[in-house]
């Protein structure tokens, strides 16, 4: 991130460090996954709302971050919710972040064609989440580590599957409130 930006955000002078934020339309996109199987944000949001997590393997906070994604995922993923990590390294490394972090919902990698679906949604840090509903609206825009963002997104998702809410968060964890991208 170039220096003026980051002065003019710590001086309070900007919001956002992404250009999609909640109440914005998510940029559609088609991506291949590690199968090699094309994954569409228009055909996946016809059957439910989509959470897309872009990320590198080498940073920090993403590793941190993509296990209590799979928690989300095992307790609302599945129809009609999708969950993908959106990868900004190669395959090959992008299946061993996989496996070394346990994470069993579909990646897909934007790293072939110079970034352009993390360059549309406007991303300066990973990792960066959103949860975006079946019109296309980004209803939650979250980025770095954001415990309140996952719980958010929990809770969205308990309430479309119309399921009980369960904590994301075991009471013998350690967990900081955020850890910045």
């Amino acid at each position: 991130m170039g220096i003026l930006r980051r002065l003019s955000r710590w001086m309070g002078k900007q919001d956002h460090m992404t250009h999609i934020v909640a109440g914005n339309t998510a940029p559609g996109f088609s991506l291949k996954a590690l199968d090699n199987k094309e994954y569409s944000l228009n055909t996946l949001l016809e059957r439910g709302p989509v959470v897309a997590a872009f990320f590198k393997i080498s940073c920090p906070v993403c590793q941190f971050t993509f296990p209590f994604l799979e928690r989300l995922y095992k307790r609302y993923g599945g129809d009609p919710v999708t969950f993908l990590g959106i990868s900004q390294d190669d395959p090959r490394s992008t299946s061993k972040f996989a496996k070394e972090f346990g994470i069993t919902f579909p990646f897909l990698i934007d790293d072939e064609n110079g970034y352009v679906v993390s360059n549309a949604y406007g991303l300066t840090n990973v990792p960066t989440i959103f949860l975006i509903d079946t019109g296309g609206t980004v209803t939650v825009s979250s980025m770095g580590f954001d415990k309140k963002g996952l719980e958010t997104i929990a809770a969205h998702l308990a309430e479309r599957k119309k399921i009980s809410l369960a904590p994301l968060f075991r009471p013998d964890e350690v967990v900081p409130a955020n850890k910045p991208g």
